[in-house]
């Protein structure tokens, strides 16, 4: 009786079908050297068995790579998990796998599973980093080619694709004064995240008397509690630009809770965009990222260096687009000596 529990080998779908390994190999790598009635029996086999290949055991024996990693925070937040859904479809077309896996923006976690990634040898990796200390978290004895997204290395040294975090941030804060904000109160994850180190100084470089930062941390909880200190210690500022998903969502959940209304009381901008900021009333007003831009990109570069590109690393920087909504559009009012 054959067990289920055990993966079945080529050798058991060979005996099943009265055939070689060779024959089994031959027809499932679609040689036509076999005759059409063994084919037959093979196929019928596999079907039987429920025999899948072992692809990168046959990619290790051909010397082929279509194998490729992507590493990322994590895959809770829309933006990565956007990327990665990207990713998969062109590396698809391309005739590669793509290995998925998360650290929980850990750089620990981070370190573990760049170890443990070249187990599978994969042709090349496509890295978000938890920070920019990636550099010190490659294992030593060499690695995969890789692009760097999203978040910028200290080390020049890798290939990068990114957007212009400073400039589409000071066209934020440029918004915000336009529409009578005189203070703005700027939250994010924390500086030591490259991206939104260059978020908060594209604001500072706009406008930097009347706005102040407020490090929020990465666990919600902490969030939560850091944003509403400030907000209750007062003076209240007119508008919270945030400056990552995270604090903006449990900043707008924030408001709501202290019953500040959106724009009359505080405007609201967010510089990532996600679904429900447009479904919620007033709708958000964010910075969007072009993040399917990004990962055709991030997968361009490392297809070139897969293929044997040399040269000087090369550095990216994306345009985002300003979607300004009602968050941050105050109604206008009559004046007070208007005719009745």
């Amino acid at each position: 009786m054959l067990d289920r529990t055990s993966p079945v080998s080529i050798k058991i779908v060979a005996e099943r079908a009265g055939v070689s390994t060779a024959t089994v190999s031959n027809v499932l790598n679609g040689k036509t050297s076999v005759s059409p009635v063994f084919a037959e029996r093979v196929r019928r086999a596999v079907d039987d068995l429920g025999y899948v290949t072992d692809s990168s055991a046959s990619r290790l024996r051909s010397g082929r790579h279509s194998l490729a990693g992507v590493v990322v925070p994590n895959l809770t937040n829309p933006m990565f998990s956007a990327f990665v859904s990207t990713l998969e479809c062109v590396a698809r077309q391309d005739g590669f796998d793509l290995l998925v896996v998360s650290c929980d923006n850990e750089a620990e976690q981070e370190a573990e599973r760049l170890r443990s990634i070249r187990s599978w040898r994969p042709a090349g990796l496509i890295v978000i980093p938890c920070d920019g200390a990636l550099s010190a978290r490659l294992p030593k004895g060499g690695h995969p080619r890789i692009v760097v997204a999203d978040r910028i290395p200290d080390d020049a040294g890798f290939d990068l694709v990114a957007v212009e975090n400073a400039l589409a941030a000071g066209a934020m804060a440029s918004h915000l004064a336009a529409q009578g904000y005189r203070t703005c109160l700027v939250a994010g994850s924390t500086l030591e995240i490259s991206n939104v180190r260059e978020r908060w100084d594209g604001v500072a470089a706009v406008a930097p008397e009347s706005v102040h930062m407020v490090e929020c941390g990465l666990d919600p909880a902490g969030i939560h509690r850091r944003l509403r200190d400030r907000l209750r210690q007062g003076p209240r500022p007119d508008a919270l630009f945030t400056l990552d998903h995270v604090t903006t969502l449990i900043a707008y959940q924030l408001l709501a809770e202290l019953e500040i209304s959106i724009p009359d009381d505080m405007g609201f901008a967010s510089f990532d965009d996600t679904e429900w900021m447009r479904l919620v009333t007033p709708p958000v007003t964010a910075v969007r990222q072009p993040v399917e831009d990004m990962a055709h990109a991030a997968w361009a570069q490392l297809m070139r260096r897969m293929a044997g590109g040399d040269g000087a690393p090369e550095h990216l920087r994306l345009s985002c687009a300003i979607e300004i909504r009602g968050s941050t559009l105050r109604p206008k009012r009559e004046p007070k000596n208007a005719a009745a």
